[in-house]
């Protein structure tokens, strides 16, 4: 009987980050191993994706934790509030395959430190993030009578891996090197502008680097040798 083949069984599995090239923003670009457990040829895949990152799943020496205070407070509040934050959601085309293909996920990343993921991955120096990346879409694939048929991917379609610290900090820094970016309101930045032109001070790291000084913070080396190092 023709007609009556049944949907693709998609299997996922992350194998590889890296920093994306060539883009417009800073990306991670995931290799997304897609393999096809089923009979039917795939002619395309629909593909969302939603990337959470599970906190909980690695350690933190006190120094990180201190960077982390403002993600997830102190003491109790630091237990109760790891969890899983959400990162992306993605939507990309997976091209005709018949078994095994690899996809690529850009993941675009942000230095907005209004975003609590962009201030958990600064707060980071060493190690991996634990990732979980969920899976939903549509499958296209032709059935015995060479029709073209469209099947849901289960809800349970999902993928774990741990990424590298350091691929974030490399797409950040090739997109803003030795740099970091702070939004300010316009009112506060108008007042820290007339601040800097009172002053005439010529950057704006000499200006924030003064009134740092003003209220007494440590220079970026006493601070350094004061918090014992980075290491996680």
């Amino acid at each position: 009987m023709t007609g009556m083949a049944g949907p693709p069984t998609l299997r996922f599995a992350v194998e590889d980050a890296s920093a994306a090239e060539c883009t417009a923003v800073p990306a991670v670009r995931f290799a997304l191993r897609v393999e096809n457990a089923g009979d039917a040829p795939v002619q395309c895949v629909a593909l969302n994706t939603q990337i959470r990152i599970a906190t909980a799943r690695r350690t933190y020496d006190p120094e990180t934790r201190r960077r982390l205070t403002e993600v997830f407070g102190t003491g109790d509040d630091w237990t109760r509030a790891l969890g899983s934050l959400l990162w992306a959601r993605t939507a990309t085309q997976v091209a005709e395959f018949d078994h095994v293909t690899v996809a690529h996920l850009d993941v675009a990343c942000t230095y907005d430190f209004e975003v609590a993921v962009a201030k958990y991955f600064h707060a980071l120096r060493d190690g991996e993030v634990p990732l979980e990346f969920q899976f939903s879409g549509t499958v296209f694939y032709l059935d015995d009578g060479d029709l073209l048929r469209a099947a849901r991917i289960p809800w349970d379609a999902e993928a774990t891996y741990r990424m590298p610290v350091r691929v974030w900090h490399e797409v950040m820094e090739r997109h803003f090197p030795g740099a970091a970016w702070l939004r300010l309101d316009r009112e506060v930045f108008d007042r820290l502008y007339a601040y800097r032109v009172r002053h005439t001070l010529g950057t704006w790291e000499r200006t924030v680097t003064e009134l740092l000084a003003a209220a007494g913070e440590p220079a970026a080396e006493a601070a350094r040798r004061g918090s014992g190092g980075d290491g996680d």
